[in-house]
């Protein structure tokens, strides 16, 4: 089969695969579209140690059950495997699984390729009527969800009477952003730098797009929630300047480790900060069913390309040239 293998810093190559070899509890999907996650530039650029080259890249899948019971199944994949037995997994909070796998992270290849196998339990059933492109979205997407999920719980009243800011305008921004709307939320902000991203940000949801570096339309100690989809010491110190007296920040960026948050701030002010990593199973299928039924708009901001143009596409986010906040590679 033919894949994008990741095979050293700032290197892709499409190249033949061998075939997947699904286990006994596995089923074989033909990949049909498949997203260019944060986690993927990461590996790209050789700062992710749990991606080591060579290996397929990719997390975010839809397609077609080729084998099994199901052969013929439009699906969408939650890409997170966990053991299913342990403490975190019996509390429905599998993200959490100590030895959850993820494809695209060793031992598991990932879904820049034709094929990848799955557990049918990992498979959500996609109407005729959704897209595979639109489809692939559900995995970015339930992170945002998840977070949301998160700071309604944490607020006190929720979300529908907040102020919130997201930080940062990708997928997992946006996702989020668009969570709090379907939440609830009215007053919902997105901070991006890039330009570029605006005018489909504007396009996707009732939002007020802003670049941080030249406008501040929420003041400082404004926002009842902040969510950092972004990850880097310059957007946690934003966060920890945003948050309100008793607010909530999330994190879900992974950008980097160190820095930013003025906890003495966060502590004289009762600042709630949560750690948001992935979702749960349910999560992943309440985001699926929020997709198919239209309550996360109209999700028509998406950029597909070839795979074999994959590594175009990786230079074209990193360089800040993609006005797309998702681009979807088609392995077929």
């Amino acid at each position: 089969m033919k894949a994008l293998v990741y095979t050293g810093t700032n290197a892709l190559e499409v190249r033949d695969e061998p075939m997947p070899d699904p286990d006994p509890d596995q089923v074989l999907v033909q990949v049909q579209a498949a997203g260019i996650c944060g986690s993927d530039m990461h590996a790209y650029l050789g700062h992710d140690e749990r991606r080591p080259a060579p290996l397929i890249l990719g997390h975010e899948a839809a397609g077609l059950v080729m084998s099994g019971p199901d052969k013929g199944r439009r699906v969408t994949i939650n890409p997170l495997v966990p053991c299913g037995d342990c403490r975190a997994c019996r509390s429905g909070r599998e993200n959490l699984c100590g030895k959850r796998q993820i494809i695209s992270m060793p031992p598991r290849q990932g879904a820049f390729a034709q094929y990848v196998a799955m557990r049918p339990e990992n498979l959500v059933t996609v109407p005729d009527a959704v897209s595979f492109q639109v489809a692939s979205l559900a995995e970015p997407l339930a992170c945002g969800w998840h977070a949301v999920r998160l700071a309604s719980q944490a607020r006190p009243g929720g979300v529908s009477d907040a102020t919130c800011v997201v930080l940062g305008g990708g997928a997992i921004g946006l996702g989020a952003a668009l969570s709090l709307a379907a939440f609830g939320a009215h007053d919902i902000h997105i901070a991006e730098t890039n330009a570029l991203r605006h005018p489909a940000l504007e396009a996707a949801g009732p939002f007020r797009v802003f670049d941080p570096t030249g406008d501040r339309p929420v003041a400082d100690g404004a926002a009842d929630i902040v969510i950092d989809g972004v990850g880097l010491a310059a957007t946690r110190k934003a966060a920890s300047r945003l948050a309100c007296p008793g607010g909530v920040i999330v994190h879900i960026g992974l950008g980097d480790s160190e820095g930013g948050l003025d906890i003495r701030r966060m502590t004289l002010q009762e600042i709630t900060f949560i750690g948001s990593y992935t979702y749960t199973a349910q999560d992943f299928r309440d985001t699926a069913a929020a997709i198919f039924d239209g309550r996360l708009g109209r999700l028509d901001w998406i950029e597909p390309r070839p795979l074999a143009d994959g590594l175009q596409a990786f230079r074209d986010i990193h360089e800040g040239r993609a006005a797309a906040p998702k681009i979807v590679l088609t392995p077929f």
